[in-house]
């Protein structure tokens, strides 16, 4: 399996403080801190059979539109975000200022 299947969007589990994607029956997430509009991504994790399949990215792009369609802005204090956000520009203001 080159790509892995993808259940869905990435939801925002409050309850949990994580942003999740199912994927073929496991569950793939980003752990954050909220306060007000600002988002702090501290923790990603992939199930360790889809590492390299595109999970990470789905998760990460999923996550941050949610976070733009909120009108938030995000702190990657997860080095995984940190990489994505800086691979893809279109992210970047939705960082915030230091």
């Amino acid at each position: 399996m080159s790509v892995a299947q993808v259940h869905g969007a990435v939801q925002d589990n409050r309850a949990r403080n994580r942003y999740e994607l199912q994927v073929d029956g496991d569950m793939a997430f980003i752990n954050y801190r909220r306060a007000g509009d600002v988002v702090t991504m501290t923790h990603a994790e992939v199930p360790a059979r889809f590492e390299g399949k595109g999970v990470g990215s789905a998760l990460a792009r999923g996550a941050l539109d949610l976070v733009r369609a909120g009108g938030g802005r995000v702190v990657p204090a997860c080095p995984f975000i940190a990489v994505y956000i800086e691979r893809h520009p279109e992210y970047r203001e939705l960082l915030m200022a230091r």
